[in-house]
């Protein structure tokens, strides 16, 4: 996992045991987008979307195949626990709270802070619990063994009508995420996307070599950047739907077009992702900021704003906090 991936592992003395990270290739583009927890010395939990599954599995343990003779990999063991676990996500402002009122673990932002991972009680159970968010607020991702699911599931709903809890689905979650900016592997970048692309090489760490690398730092090295994800916010119309495949239009031109879109209830307009692709001028803040943007739907073509950092809460605070 240490070569493979392109960032440290945090290590669980460390105190912040949550890496988020990717998988190349040998051409520097994507192969995995995942987070790993750390359990134990020796012992993580690698997360990757529910539609990659199979094909992070299959890459770890070709990655484990192509290890050198030196039979480093003979006490590696690779396990599928998908099966034997259920997540529950709990977020928003006031998940703190709620879930402080069902274990004995302090929460508080000193002991528990962004990105800290640990086996927690939740009334007779034990899980474990990532201060993580894929929403952009304060959250926790609870990982419960298969056999507690409906129990801890239904503590949390027993308490949960104190503190404002709504069950929410995966179009609420597409919504906030894309409020945020956060990508969704397979949707908004792909095998085809480099970091630098997707705007994720801050994600690397080049102290170590880990697999395409070198691609990575050529690419960065070259400083002219042709290629972009960037959000889009309709502005001006709330009415407006966006749904993907919109064309995206710069300075009366098409450029690109809408890879993952949805209704941003807190930007007050449809948002979505779309990836910039440029044959001359090096895309940049002000590639961005000093164009006419317009997104093209079946009946017009509607003002909006293109952006390379997030619309909504751009350090984190809200997470953070």
């Amino acid at each position: 996992v240490r070569v493979i991936k392109v960032k440290h592992i945090s290590s669980p003395s460390a105190g912040n045991k949550i890496t988020y990270t990717q998988w190349l290739n040998d051409d520097g583009r994507m192969e995995a987008d995942v987070t790993i927890i750390s359990m134990s010395p020796n012992k993580y939990l690698v997360v990757a979307t529910d539609t990659m599954q199979h094909a992070v599995l299959m890459h770890m343990m070709h990655a484990l195949s192509q290890t050198d003779a030196s039979n480093n990999n003979r006490h590696v063991t690779i396990t599928d626990v998908t099966g034997m676990y259920a997540q529950i996500n709990l977020q928003g402002p006031n998940s703190r709270d709620l879930l402080s009122q069902l274990t004995t673990a302090n929460l508080n932002n000193a002991s528990f802070p962004f990105r800290h991972a640990s086996e927690i009680d939740i009334g007779h159970a034990r899980a474990w619990c990532a201060r993580i968010s894929y929403v952009g607020e304060l959250g926790y991702e609870l990982f419960v063994p298969a056999e507690y699911s409906a129990y801890v599931y239904n503590e949390i709903v027993q308490v949960g009508s104190q503190h404002g809890l709504r069950h929410a689905g995966l179009k609420a979650l597409g919504s906030l995420r894309l409020e945020k900016g956060y990508r969704d592997y397979g949707h908004d970048m792909d095998n085809t996307d480099t970091l630098v692309d997707c705007g994720l090489d801050f994600t690397c760490d080049f102290t170590k070599s880990f697999v395409g690398s070198q691609n990575v730092l050529n690419q960065r090295k070259e400083g002219r950047r042709m290629k972009a994800l960037a959000q889009v916010l309709v502005v001006n119309n709330p009415e407006t739907l966006l749904h993907h495949g919109e064309i995206l239009w710069r300075n009366g031109q098409p450029l690109s077009e809408i890879r993952s879109s949805s209704y941003g209830w807190s930007l007050g307009g449809s948002v979505g992702l779309a990836m910039l692709e440029s044959d001359e001028e090096p895309i940049t803040v002000g590639y961005t900021e000093e164009a006419e943007w317009q997104v093209e739907t079946p009946q017009a073509l509607y003002p909006c704003k293109v952006s390379l950092r997030p619309l909504y809460d751009p350090k984190n605070l809200k997470m953070k906090n």
